[in-house]
């Protein structure tokens, strides 16, 4: 699947939310904290800024993928669907 090209990290914090259960936990600078308890503590840092570079939002999925024991493309159609 090819990753949108204007998402922002505004955008993906709430489709996190939605639906891994991450919430903003701080935002320091340019910068968001999201945490979740679903599947253990995890932690993720995202740029509030404007539009994701692929790699970023590639690295981000990545690790949540990880934690959430799926695979990114597994992720990647959970929420683009």
């Amino acid at each position: 699947m090819r990753l949108p090209r204007d998402l922002t990290g505004r955008d993906l914090s709430k489709l996190l939310w939605q639906h891994f259960g991450y919430q903003v936990v701080r935002q320091t600078g340019s910068h968001l904290r999201l945490a979740t308890s679903v599947a253990g503590e995890h932690r993720v840092t995202v740029p509030a800024g404007g539009p994701l570079r692929v790699g970023t939002l590639a690295a981000i999925f990545g690790d949540v993928a990880a934690h959430h024991g799926i695979t990114r493309a597994e992720l990647e159609m959970r929420i683009f669907g």
